[in-house]
């Protein structure tokens, strides 16, 4: 019981410095992304690179991490007062946007803790506003920073700071995210030397094994109650964006006592644009599916990935590798990877596992030499064996806010004419899924565009007789005349034109 309680007290304690970090960052940051939809994420680390806390955050963010903080170790020596920076997809990242500062901690001569912030940036220099560009190799997307030293024993590395605002749209946003992450970390260090200083170095890590443990223990007993066997699934990206023929992602998941390895190598070899994920991208997305499964608390941190096995191929889409694109692979391929990943388990676990969700982070991306927005849009949750889907909300790998209307036309030249649910847009069936949105957009000055979405084409599956969800549409109003328009497309638009995206619903259960 002692232990048990141990394990409580120090779990929250070590998960409330990753949240105030949160609280920190979404305070101080300049863009809209960050400060308005939360498009960040905390974690703290041993000294050993083991991942031992992180806010709620991002799921995409936070499972992918690990890999950056290990590509990191591999790459740099780190000492007291720096911060290594890095939004490296090919080192554990997952795409441009996401930039990521970590900080060593030391105790003496030793690194105590690392601590991690992400933040989704609105640019990075990509071809287009907003760099989530359909592009057809990673320069096109932004600036590609390898792991290096943003701050070295304190000081600011001023080269690189100078030559990255140099390259990016509206600088004095991107500073200032930069400047507010920096503060996060910082607020991160004084919380763990209170926590050092009140317990004592070695105390803690005696709390880290008994943390890591635990989460073992758990997921182990998860996974005993999935009946041993080997499930499979494949599901379907709508197109690579140059529209070619359905991008398949495949999965085969075999159960064995208190381990599950989840083979992804028959899925389709990586495409020409951005729909590619690296491997760190599909690790975070099976690591959020059975955290999801748990019916109690599982302790996020390293020890609960021991039991589950990824197997990969690289050069697919579920495993891209330099130069392929990316911007896509972190926010749709992501989704689909957890729909294939839910189907082949719904096949082991019929009363538990919902119908497909809505699919898509349906990404909208905005601006012009003076100013860049992006944001995702809700839709639809699958029917649960239990209760219908929610509607309009984010799914699975994001775990953002929307931008209330207020703030984005204050800031941006944009009026939003409409937010609203799409109603009946969800899956019939005994539990009904939830209905997606609708979000249109009147622009005030000529901006370029660029949407990357999702089942467009292919609707959200529903399960054990449920209807589909209905299938999304982007929407350009031009001079009084409505044009479909693909599910990924970068376009100009002239003040007074509407770019309407109605989302996905999700798939009925039974």
């Amino acid at each position: 019981m002692r232990e048990q309680i141990e394990i409580t007290i120090f779990n929250s304690l070590f998960a409330a410095v990753a949240e105030e970090m949160g609280i920190v960052l979404q305070k101080s940051a300049f863009s809209a992304n960050i400060k308005e939809r939360r498009d960040f994420s905390c974690a703290i680390f041993d000294g050993k690179g083991r991942l031992i806390a992180q806010a709620a955050h991002i799921p995409v963010h936070l499972g992918a991490m690990p890999h950056t903080l290990a590509a990191v170790r591999k790459t740099l020596e780190m000492a007291p007062g720096d911060v290594v920076i890095t939004n490296d997809p090919y080192a554990g990242g997952t795409h441009l946007p996401d930039i990521t500062l970590i900080k060593p901690v030391y105790h003496g001569e030793e690194i105590a803790f690392f601590l991690t912030v992400r933040a989704h940036h609105a640019d990075v220099g990509g071809k287009d506003p907003g760099s989530m560009p359909l592009a057809t190799n990673i320069e096109e997307e932004g600036v590609l920073i390898r792991p290096l030293k943003l701050l070295e024993e304190g000081q600011l590395n001023e080269s690189f700071w100078r030559d990255f605002l140099g390259q990016v749209r509206n600088p004095d946003e991107r500073e200032g995210d930069l400047k507010a992450q920096l503060a996060a970390l910082h607020r991160g260090e004084l919380r763990v030397k209170e926590l050092i200083e009140k317990y004592s170095l070695p105390y803690l890590k005696e709390r880290f094994a008994l943390l890591l443990t635990h989460s073992s223990l758990l997921m182990r007993a998860l996974i005993r109650d999935i009946p041993n066997g080997c499930y499979s699934f494949e599901d379907y990206l709508d197109d690579d964006g140059l529209g070619k023929s359905p991008v398949p992602i495949n999965v085969r998941i075999l159960v064995q006592d208190e381990s599950v390895t989840l083979d992804f190598r028959a899925s389709s070899p990586q495409v020409k644009t951005g729909l590619n994920a690296v491997r760190a991208v599909t690790c975070a997305a099976v690591y959020y599916v059975f955290f999801s499964l748990a019916r109690g608390n599982i302790p996020h941190n390293q020890g609960a990935f021991e039991p589950l096995e990824v197997l990969t191929n690289p050069g697919t889409v579920v495993d891209a590798q330099y130069p392929a694109p990316v911007a896509a692979g972190n926010v749709e391929t992501s989704q689909r990877i957890v729909d294939v990943v839910l189907g082949a388990l719904a096949q082991a676990l019929p009363e538990e596992i919902p119908a497909a969700s809505c699919g898509s982070m349906n990404n909208l991306a905005f601006g012009n030499d003076a100013f860049t927005y992006y944001e995702t849009i809700g839709g639809g949750m699958g029917g649960r064996p239990t209760s219908p889907g929610l509607s309009g909300v984010h799914t699975h790998m994001t775990n953002t806010l929307n931008t209330p209307i207020e703030a984005l036309e204050r800031e941006y030249p944009v009026l939003l004419e409409k937010y609203a649910l799409r109603r009946r847009s969800g899956g019939r069936g005994r539990f009904r899924g939830g209905d997606g949105l609708i979000r249109r957009f009147c622009f005030l000055e000529p901006v370029t565009v660029t949407i990357l979405s999702e089942r467009r084409k292919l609707a959200p599956y529903g399960l054990y007789g449920g209807h589909p969800g209905k299938r999304g549409q982007n929407i350009l109003e031009k001079s009084g005349k409505r044009k479909k328009l693909p599910s990924k497309i970068t376009l100009k638009v002239e003040a007074g034109d509407v770019i309407e995206i109605r989302t996905p619903g999700g798939g009925g259960w039974g």
